[in-house]
């Protein structure tokens, strides 16, 4: 199967119980058991932009908006010190649109984009998101601060996903390192099931010299098991190249085994440069507690 167009990878409800995870489990970090995961003096002026729809309207410089002729209003920027910035890198390539039992690989990865989003609000960090496919790196949303911004990201990426974008990206680089300004936690949220990853992982491995980088690694075999066959051929065609071969009954079978002993080599092969792997399963207890928890202490180890 593939995402249709109009169905939400994200329902509003999974974003609230997102929400509930994340308060829940930073209690335990604030209750004087842990390091604080926070750092920094407060907020800092960083500069004038048009306001928005979400932006307080105790953040509008009035005087300058009288310049503009209060079209549009201008909002003062503010950036809060913390421990990172966060630019969440996600994947939007052909392969996360396949899935089976009504489960694309793309409902997972808008999963992990709402809870580090949702997270990086929490913890007072400006949250941007640059998506990839194996054209192009895009920054969609520039970093910010707030709740409602990292909700953006989420749209933002849901809305590429299912081509009804009204985000124009900002710009299009041939490298991350390009797309991002300053030091920044940097999680790339994958399937990995494009022909050759080894160029991927060496260019995470450079950007890793000036940004905290880390892989999240999108489970997918699940998403191959497909029906059983009782005999004869099926036409499959790999939506990354275009290629079609036929697959027997047997190959129909073990599709989900080969993704995951791919998905183990990609693994092993990230680990072994150096680079630190989150794998994600289709575990929905588990999901946001396990990206919530990995954040929170990264965040802690790094300080």
């Amino acid at each position: 199967m593939s995402v249709r167009t109009g169905e939400e990878l994200v329902s509003w409800t999974e974003v609230q119980d997102i929400e509930l995870v994340i308060v829940r489990r930073m209690r335990e970090y604030m209750a004087g058991a842990h390091p604080s995961v926070f750092q920094g003096a407060g907020f800092e002026f960083a500069g004038l932009r048009d306001w928005q729809p979400g932006d307080r309207l105790t953040s509008i410089d009035w005087p300058q908006s009288t310049l503009t002729n209060f079209s549009p209003l201008v909002t003062r920027e503010f950036e809060q010190q913390s421990t990172a910035r966060l630019v969440i890198v996600a994947d939007t390539s052909l392969s996360t649109r396949c899935g089976a039992a009504g489960a694309p690989i793309a409902t997972d990865v808008a999963r992990t984009v709402a809870t580090l989003a949702l997270a990086g609000a929490f913890f007072q960090d400006m949250v941007g998101l640059i998506t990839f496919d194996a054209r192009s790196r895009r920054l969609v949303v520039r970093p910010q601060v707030g709740r409602n911004h990292a909700i953006h990201c989420l749209e933002a990426y849901q809305d590429l996903v299912l081509e009804r974008s009204e985000h124009e990206p900002r710009r299009i680089d041939d490298s991350f390192l390009g797309l991002l300004r300053k030091p920044s936690m940097v999680p790339v949220v994958s399937d990995f099931l494009f022909e050759d990853t080894g160029p991927l992982l060496d260019e995470l491995l450079a950007l890793n010299a000036t940004h905290d980088v880390f892989v999240v690694l999108i489970d997918s075999g699940h998403a191959f098991e497909l029906p059983e066959l009782s005999a004869g051929w099926v036409e499959g065609c790999d939506v990354e190249t275009g290629e079609s071969r036929l697959l027997s009954a047997d190959d129909v079978r073990r599709l989900g085994e080969r993704v995951a002993a791919w998905q183990d080599e990609v693994e092993a092969h990230a680990t072994g440069l150096g680079l630190e792997v989150l794998r994600l399963g289709g575990d929905a207890e588990r999901f946001h507690h396990q990206v919530v928890e990995f954040l929170a202490d990264r965040r802690l180890r790094k300080r």
